[in-house]
C-alpha cells in the first residue's frame, strides 16, 4: 500500500490544497468514465492527444474521490473550485506521475519478473506462459494487451505480495520509450519474440528498433531470443562477447550461460535445438530429450510455443505436470465482442480466460452497452489468482456489485463454495459447463446484456454457441476503438468549449443505431442526431439519455417526439405550425434550421421576422439550436461560396440569439468543415462520415476505418475456360481455372456494379475478382491462383480493398456503400 504523501513526495510540483493528513492509496484511476470503487482512490488527470480529463473532476469528486493530481498547465482554477475537500497535487505530467506511481508500487516485491518485448506475438507469448504456469506459480500480468506507456505501469500496479511471478508485455512506437517501461516493470529475465515491421515508421531503422527494444533488458539475468532471424542473432550475439554470467544452478544448461540465450530450429549450435515435426493438425517439438505436441502447424504460433518451451527449459522448472498444457493451448482472441444473442440479448464474448484483470476490462466495456439491457454475467472457476477462494470471490462480488449486475450465474465447484459473497438479485451456481446447459433454457434470458468469461478447461465456448444468435454467415465488424479513435481526433481541432453532436442517422451509417450511440455517450458527445423519429425512439427504448435531433421530423410523429422526448428540426412555417398543435401548450425543445445557400431545407432570410413573431407568442417552444448546412464545405474549389455562407449563417444567426433572454446553440460545421474552417466552429460541431472513418477532405486526417465487411466460401468449383459463370452467362475465365461461391449479394448491400471484374474481395491476402454478374445471394471470384478452402474469410472491404476503393470503382461516394449494407448482415462490435 503506498500513502498519498509519499507519492507526492516522489513527483516534483506542489500541493494546491491539503484536505486530510496521508490518505492510503488503494485504487489509480486515470479514466473520468470509469469509477467504480471511489474510495482510498486517486485520479491523475490527464491531458491526452484527443481529450482532456481535467474538463471531467468535478464528475470525479461528485463520484467520491477525494485524492488528485492535476497537470500544470492543462487545468483552470475553475476546474478545482468545487473540489472543497479534496486533497490536490500539481505536476507537469499526469502520465509521468503515473508512471512514477508503478515504479514506486513495483519497488516493494521481489519475486522474478519476466519481460516480453518484440514486434508481434507478445501478449500470446505472455497469455501462453501464464496458461503453462498457472498451477505452478501464482502470476500476475497485463489484461489484455496493456502494453502501452500507460498499459504498462496500470499493470505493474496490480502487483501483490501473494503473487509469485509477474509477466509483462512492453510495446513501443517510437525512441524514448522502452527506458520508461523498463523503469516500471525491472524485469529479470527478458524474452525478444520477433523484430517485425510493425511502428517501423517510428524508427530510421529496423536496426535502432531492436536496440530500443532490448533496452528493457537491461538488468536481467538472462533473455531468451529467436537465432533463427540472422540480424538479431547477430545483434545479441554482439552484446554476449562483453557479458561473462555465472552457471545458472537452476538450469538444463551444463555449461556456463551467456546473457542472451538463443534458440533455433535451423542451427543445431544454438543453446535451445529445437525440432520440429508438423503433422495434419498438430505439431511436435522435441528440445533436449524433452518432447511436447502443440494443436498448430501455424508457423507463427510454432514460433511463440519454441519461445515458452525454451523458457521453460532454461528455468529448469520441473515439466510434468506442465508439458501437457502445451496440448491445450488456447486459441486467443484479444478483442472483446459485442454481439446479438437470442431473445433480444447481447452477448460479449470473453471467454478464454478467467482472471481479475480482464475481467475489470469487460465488466467496463459491459457498461458502456448496459443502457437497457439488465446485466448478466457467466463466470467459471477463477484459477489463477493466487488469492485464497474466499478474498477471491469476494473480490469478484465487490466487483459485481459496484457495476449493479443484477443476475449472476457461476459455474464450477470452487465458486459454488461461497454463494454468500454474491447479493446480485438472482443468482444461479451449477458445478459444469454441462449441468448449466442442460437446465437452463434460453427462454430464461430476455433483454439482457450477458457477459460470458471462463477458465479455458470449462469450455464456455458451447455456452457462447448457445447462446448466439445464428444468423446470415456475412459479417460487418465494427471496431469501437477506431470509432472512439475518430472522434478524438476532430475533437483535437476543436476549441474547448465547442460541443460536438453526433450523427447516427441512417442507422448510424450502416453501423448500427444503438450500439453506437451508447459508445458515443459513454465518450461524452452533447447531441445525437437521427433522420427520422421512429430512430430516436429506438435510441430512447435503448436507454440513450443524450439530447437527440431529429432531422426529418414527419407532421403524424410529433405525438411520439413529444412523448421520448426527442427535439425536432423546424425547418418551415408549416412545420412549426402542426408542432404547435401538437404540442398543446407542453414545452418542447426545438432546432431552427436557416437555409444560407444549399437550397435544400431552411428559413430565408426573408422569413425571420415572421418566425421570431411566432416563436414569441409560443415561449414554450425552446429553442435549443440554430443552424445551417454547408453545401461544399470539402471542396476547396467552392471555399468562395462555403464564406458567403458562413457569414450569412453568422448574421442570420446572431439576430435570432439577440432576441432570447436564454443561450442558444449555433452550428454549421460537418466532417468536411471542421477539418477546413476552424473560425466557424460557432458553438457546436455535427460530425457525420469522419466519424466513421471517411474523410471528405484532403486534409488527411489521422483516421481510421471503422468497419470490415466479410463473408465466407460456400463453395469452390473447377471451371473450364469454355464455361460461362452466373446470370446471363456474363462470366468467363481466361483459362481453366477454380472459382470460389462465397455468401454475399446485392440484397446484402453489395452494388451490382461491381460485377464483372469491376469489384475484387480480399481472400486469404490476394484480391480476387468479381466474375459475372452479382446474385441476389451470392457472388462468385476467380480464385486460380488463390490458395483456399471452404469456409475461407474473405474481405469484401476493410484496409484493402478498403470502402473507398469500393465506392470509386462504382463512382459513388463512401456514404452510399455504408448506409446500402442491409440490416440482414448481423453487425458484430469488438474492443481491444
Amino acid at each position: 500500500m503506498i500513502n498519498y504523501n509519499s507519492i507526492c513526495e516522489s513527483l516534483p510540483g506542489k500541493v494546491i490544497q491539503a484536505n486530510s493528513d496521508n490518505p492510503p492509496v488503494l485504487h489509480v484511476l486515470i479514466d473520468s468514465r470509469k469509477l467504480i470503487f471511489t474510495e482510498q482512490a486517486l485520479f491523475i488527470a490527464i491531458k491526452g492527444a484527443h481529450n482532456n480529463s481535467h474538463n471531467y473532476l468535478q464528475d470525479v469528486y461528485d463520484a467520491g474521490v477525494r485524492n488528485f493530481i492535476v497537470e500544470e498547465s492543462n487545468y483552470h482554477k475553475a476546474q478545482i473550485k468545487g473540489l472543497v475537500q479534496a486533497n490536490i497535487y500539481q505536476t507537469p505530467y499526469g502520465i509521468k506521475a503515473l508512471q512514477s506511481i508503478a515504479k514506486l508500487h513495483r519497488q516493494q516485491f521481489n519475486y522474478p519478473v519476466i519481460g516480453i518485448t518484440g514486434s508481434n506475438g507478445k501478449t500470446i507469448v505472455k497469455e501462453w506462459l501464464a496458461h503453462l504456469l498457472k498451477d505452478h506459480v501464482h502470476i500476475v500480468r497485463n489484461p489484455k494487451s496493456y502494453n502501452s506507456q500507460i498499459g504498462v505501469p496500470l499493470s505493474v500496479l496490480q502487483m501483490q505480495d501473494v503473487h509469485q511471478l509477474g509477466i509483462f508485455e512492453a510495446g513501443i512506437s517510437e525512441p524514448q520509450e522502452m527506458q520508461v517501461l523498463q523503469e516500471i516493470i525491472q524485469p529479470t529475465i527478458g524474452i525478444f519474440t520477433l523484430l517485425g515491421d510493425a511502428h517501423d515508421e517510428g524508427f530510421a531503422s529496423k536496426q535502432l528498433k531492436l536496440q530500443e527494444k532490448q533496452l528493457l533488458f537491461k538488468n536481467c539475468e538472462k533473455v531468451i531470443y529467436s537465432a533463427e532471424q540472422d540480424n538479431v542473432h547477430e545483434f545479441f550475439s554482439g552484446l554476449n562477447q562483453s557479458h561473462v554470467e555465472p552457471k545458472f544452478p537452476n538450469s538444463s544448461l551444463n555449461q556456463p550461460c551467456k546473457k542472451y540465450i538463443s534458440w533455433s530450429r535451423i542451427d543445431p549450435k544454438s543453446e535451445f535445438y529445437i525440432q520440429t515435426k508438423i503433422g495434419v493438425h498438430s505439431t511436435q517439438l522435441t528440445c533436449h530429450q524433452t518432447q511436447i505436441e502443440i494443436p498448430f502447424t501455424d508457423q507463427a504460433l510454432i514460433w511463440n510455443a519454441c519461445t515458452c518451451l525454451t523458457y521453460l527449459l532454461l528455468e529448469g522448472i520441473d515439466l510434468t505436470q506442465i508439458l501437457p498444457k502445451f496440448s491445450d493451448l488456447p486459441v486467443l482472441d484479444m478483442r472483446l465482442q459485442l454481439k446479438e444473442a437470442h431473445q433480444n440479448c447481447l452477448l460479449i464474448n470473453d471467454s478464454y480466460s478467467a482472471d481479475l484483470g480482464s475481467l475489470k476490462i469487460a465488466l467496463e466495456f459491459m457498461e458502456q452497452h448496459a443502457e437497457g439491457f439488465e446485466k448478466t454475467v457467466i463466470l467459471s472457476d477463477f484459477l489463477e489468482s493466487g488469492k485464497s477462494d474466499e478474498v477471491l470471490y469476494e473480490t469478484i462480488a465487490n466487483l459485481l456489485a459496484a457495476h449493479q449486475v443484477h443476475c449472476f450465474i457461476g459455474i464450477g465447484s470452487a465458486i459454488g463454495k461461497h454463494p454468500h459473497l454474491f447479493k446480485t438479485k438472482q443468482t444461479y451456481f451449477y458445478e459444469s459447463t454441462q449441468s448449466f446447459l442442460k437446465q437452463f433454457e434460453l427462454t430464461d434470458f430476455h433483454q439482457q446484456i450477458i457477459l460470458l468469461k471462463g477458465a479455458r478447461s470449462f469450455a464456455f465456448e458451447r455456452i457462447g454457441k448457445w447462446l448466439e444468435k445464428k444468423t446470415h454467415q456475412t459479417i460487418f465488424e465494427i471496431n469501437l476503438n477506431a470509432l472512439v479513435h475518430n472522434l478524438n481526433v476532430y475533437r483535437e481541432l476543436l476549441k474547448p468549449q465547442v460541443k460536438v453532436m453526433a450523427m447516427v442517422k441512417a442507422f448510424s451509417y450502416g453501423a448500427g443505431s444503438y450500439e453506437i450511440a451508447r459508445i458515443l455517450n459513454f465518450n461524452r458527445v452533447d447531441y445525437l442526431t437521427v433522420a427520422y423519429a421512429d430512430e430516436g425512439v429506438v435510441l430512447r427504448k435503448a436507454g440513450i439519455k443524450t439530447p437527440i435531433m431529429v432531422m426529418n421530423p414527419e407532421l403524424h410523429s410529433f405525438d411520439v417526439i413529444l412523448q421520448y422526448n426527442l427535439e425536432p428540426e423546424v425547418y418551415h412555417f408549416h412545420i412549426l405550425r402542426s408542432l404547435l398543435a401538437a404540442a398543446d401548450g407542453e414545452e418542447v425543445g426545438i432546432h431552427i434550421e436557416l437555409d444560407s445557400g444549399m437550397k435544400r431545407l431552411g428559413f430565408d432570410a426573408s422569413e425571420i421576422d415572421q418566425l421570431l413573431q411566432l416563436l414569441a407568442a409560443n415561449t414554450h417552444l425552446k429553442v435549443r439550436s440554430v443552424f445551417t448546412h454547408l453545401a461544399a464545405s470539402e471542396d476547396a474549389q467552392h471555399d468562395v461560396f462555403t464564406r458567403n455562407q458562413i457569414a450569412q449563417f453568422e448574421k442570420m444567426s446572431a439576430h435570432i440569439q439577440q432576441q432570447f433572454a436564454y443561450p442558444i446553440l449555433r452550428h454549421c460545421l460537418n466532417s468536411g468543415g471542421i477539418a477546413r474552417f476552424a473560425n466557424a466552429q460557432f458553438d457546436m460541431v455535427r460530425l457525420g462520415i469522419g466519424l466513421y472513418g471517411v474523410d471528405p477532405t484532403t486534409s488527411n486526417l489521422p483516421l481510421q476505418s471503422i468497419g470490415s465487411l466479410k463473408t465466407v466460401i460456400s463453395q469452390l468449383r473447377n471451371i473450364d475456360q469454355t464455361e460461362s459463370i452466373g446470370y446471363g452467362r456474363k462470366g468467363h475465365l481466361v483459362q481453366t481455372g477454380k472459382i470460389a461461391i462465397v455468401a454475399i449479394g446485392y440484397a446484402d448491400g453489395l452494388d451490382r456494379k461491381l460485377s464483372n471484374g469491376v469489384g475484387a474481395m480480399m481472400v486469404n491476402g490476394k484480391l480476387a475478382p468479381i466474375v459475372g454478374n452479382i446474385c441476389m445471394d451470392m457472388t462468385m471470384l476467380d480464385v486460380s491462383d488463390i490458395d483456399c478452402t471452404e469456409g475461407d474469410e474473405v474481405i469484401v472491404f476493410g484496409t484493402s480493398p478498403s470502402i473507398i476503393d469500393m465506392s470509386n470503382q462504382i463512382g459513388t461516394i463512401p456514404y452510399e456503400v455504408l448506409t446500402g449494407i442491409s440490416q440482414r448482415v448481423k453487425r458484430v462490435y469488438f474492443y481491444e
